[in-house]
């Protein structure tokens, strides 16, 4: 059978990710603060990455490791590189609650949370039972230098510095934070992100960033975009699906002809 039935399966499992991707950023069309995702693809050549005689790899279904056993004698493949999050800014809209917080330039709000904590774009806050500010979640939202808001009345002021005050006086500053290696930040769900452990994310406190007190940051998806994009990537996965399907009908008569010529 011809080992370009690989070719055109890695090229189907490509598409179907980035189909995923697709649909998890226009399902977050309208969520705060979210930032969309795309997709790393290269080209994978096993004749330059498999040593010969190297020991056959386990076959694992519907990846590309189960095409390691063709002793490096296949085609090129396409192999999924990793994922990206475009951390450009979304639409500011205003909202009239002055617990919303929507972040203008590069910086990201810190939050506390059971795991440690996470970094975060959307500010949709409120108050809990305990008069703390806290992340839709319940997630407690920081401060700089440590701790907890906590509040007593609903007349909160937050200046564009990120300096919080209650009833006029000063209760602290919001703990903005830039991270410039942006490839350290890991989503997490629940519009949160953590650092990887491998990364150095050179953090710092966020000095460019404005706070911007009655709005929401929107995420940063193009509808248009992204309904191009899975367009896009529909046509290609069918296109790999005939190319599937043109070898499959090859390798059926190589098995049911080829035997009738010999025997004739």
């Amino acid at each position: 059978m011809s080992k370009g039935i690989f070719t055109a399966v890695s090229g189907a499992m490509a598409q179907s990710a980035r189909l995923d991707t697709v649909a998890n950023n226009l399902a977050n069309v309208n969520t705060t603060g979210f930032k969309r995702d795309g997709q790393l693809f290269r080209e994978y050549l096993t004749s330059y990455n498999k040593e010969p005689g190297a020991i056959e790899a386990p076959r694992v279904p519907a990846s590309l490791e189960s095409f390691y056993a063709h002793n490096g004698g296949d085609k090129s493949f396409v192999d999924l590189d990793g994922t990206y999050s475009d951390f450009s800014q979304g639409t500011i809209r205003p909202t009239g609650n002055n617990l919303d917080i929507a972040l203008e330039g590069d910086g990201f709000f810190e939050v506390a949370t059971p795991e440690g904590g996470r970094y975060t774009r959307a500010g949709n806050f409120s108050v809990d039972g305990d008069g703390r500010l806290v992340t839709k979640q319940g997630f407690p939202v920081q401060r700089q230098g440590g701790g907890e808001f906590r509040f007593t009345t609903s007349d909160v002021t937050i200046a564009s510095n990120g300096e919080v005050f209650e009833q006029g006086q000063s209760v602290g500053t919001l703990a903005l934070v830039k991270v410039a290696n942006k490839d350290a930040l890991l989503k997490q769900g629940a519009n949160l992100f953590a650092l990887k452990e491998n990364l150095d994310a050179q953090i710092s406190q966020a000095v460019d960033v404005k706070v911007n007190q009655g709005f929401l940051e929107g995420s940063n998806v193009n509808i248009v975009r992204e309904m191009t994009d899975m367009i896009s990537a529909t046509r290609t996965f069918e296109s790999t699906q005939k190319a599937i399907q043109a070898y499959d009908q090859m390798a059926a008569k190589v098995v049911n002809e080829v035997p009738k010529l010999n025997m004739g």
